[in-house]
């Protein structure tokens, strides 16, 4: 055999070649794989939804009297100060108010009095909060730089500093449409036809605050009747931002919490905090066509004015809710991890093998995830591990 062998050496290699390359395609090949390096960088889990701004307090300006108003000349975005002038009203002759219709008149004016105190007496009321919060806010800054009192508490008292703030601003413009309203009753009971055959005068048509034209009812001279909206004013600067959330998301968001808005025209995100937490939820129909149980969620600009001036009434934001955040946390990619012993695991790549690692998961954001225990920082991860990769398999990087 061995001489027959010798005399056809070609054969010989030729069987020895099928035999090689039998041998090398029906050993294990290594599976290819992407890996990750599981590394330490900050997390932030967050809520994200589309919101939209509005003004805080907005009036609408209705007519005093029956009458003729004349042309507006005003446009939206014209700048107003309060007390001014807006339009005139020349109001209808009417009949003669007999003594009950006379009494009803006074009795209304001595109401709008009577609110207008009212109204005071809680702006007074609000400002001595606002004042109090600002004095404890002062008081507790020094305390935060020493390290005697939490980040939380002095959050909440600059939360609390915010609120009053704005109670005050919005009694102050409480008192002024008292005033206002006080000013209408008083018109009522002045301009009505009595025995004298004079013309009546044009009734001033004032704006009770100081601020801009958000909405012009009606251009055009012609009547209107009593209570007829006319105009719509507002103050741009006191904004605030409302976004819907469901409802299963608003139960994790608190009173307090920061707020980022972004990709509201500007370059840099804006800062804010959550206000009110509505405690009413509404049904909405998704773009899915699905009923959705959804809640207002109203926060307040913490950045300064000047970064958000040109942002205006019903403006489109994307506001983010941080609801946890950490700087320095072990993390790998979410799809790195598979289900496994009724917990979670992951492939870590040793020497050119796949050694399978059950690791404990801590906060989640849908695309990375936080690594307890298990995985140490520098360690590659096979990111989208396939059926094909088994423990202590050979791979190779993709």
């Amino acid at each position: 055999m061995r001489i027959a062998l010798r005399q056809h050496p070609v054969i010989t290699a030729i069987a020895v070649l099928i035999i090689v390359l039998l041998a090398w395609g029906f050993r294990a090949q290594p599976v290819l794989v992407e890996t990750i390096v599981a590394k330490r960088a900050p997390l932030t889990i967050t809520i994200e939804e589309e919101g939209r701004t509005r003004i805080i307090d907005r009036y609408i300006i209705s007519a005093p009297v029956d009458g003729v108003a004349c042309r507006m000349h005003l446009k939206v975005g014209d700048d107003v100060e309060q007390g001014q002038v807006l339009l005139g009203i020349t109001p209808l002759e009417s009949e003669v108010l007999d003594p009950r219709s006379r009494a009803q008149a006074q009795a209304k004016v001595s109401a709008a009095k009577s609110t207008l105190r009212a109204a005071e007496e809680k702006a007074r009321a609000a400002g001595a909060a606002a004042k109090l919060a600002d004095n404890e806010l002062k008081r507790l800054s020094p305390l935060l730089d020493k390290g005697l009192i939490s980040r939380e508490a002095f959050d909440k008292a600059t939360t609390e500093a915010q609120t009053s703030s704005a109670n005050k601003r919005s009694a102050d413009f409480n008192v002024e449409v008292a005033r206002y309203e006080l000013q209408a009753a008083q018109t009522v009971l002045e301009y009505t036809a009595g025995s004298d055959s004079e013309p009546a005068e044009r009734v001033p048509v004032l704006s009770p605050i100081t601020g801009k034209i958000l909405k012009v009812k009606r251009q055009c001279k012609g009547p209107v009747r009593t209570g007829e909206a006319l105009l719509e004013v507002g103050d741009p600067s006191a904004l605030e931002v409302e976004v819907d959330v469901l409802s299963a998301d608003a139960v994790k968001i608190k009173q307090g919490m920061k707020v980022l808005f972004d990709r509201w025209g500007g370059e840099q995100p804006l800062q804010g905090v959550v206000r009110i937490i509505e405690p009413v939820g509404f049904t909405k129909i998704s773009a899915l066509g699905v009923e959705e149980q959804r809640v207002l969620i109203i926060s307040d600009f913490t950045s300064p004015h000047d970064l958000w001036q040109r942002i205006g009434d019903g403006y489109r934001v994307e506001a983010q809710f941080i609801l946890w955040q950490q700087d320095n946390v072990l993390q790998v990619p979410a799809s790195s991890l598979f289900r496994y012993n009724n917990g979670w695991a992951v492939f870590v790549v040793e020497d050119g093998h796949a050694q399978r690692r059950e690791v404990s998961i801590g906060q989640r954001n849908g695309l990375i995830a936080q690594v307890l225990e298990g995985v140490k920082a520098g360690e590659a991860v096979i990111n989208h591990p396939s059926d094909n990769v088994e423990h202590e398999g050979k791979v190779t990087q993709r």
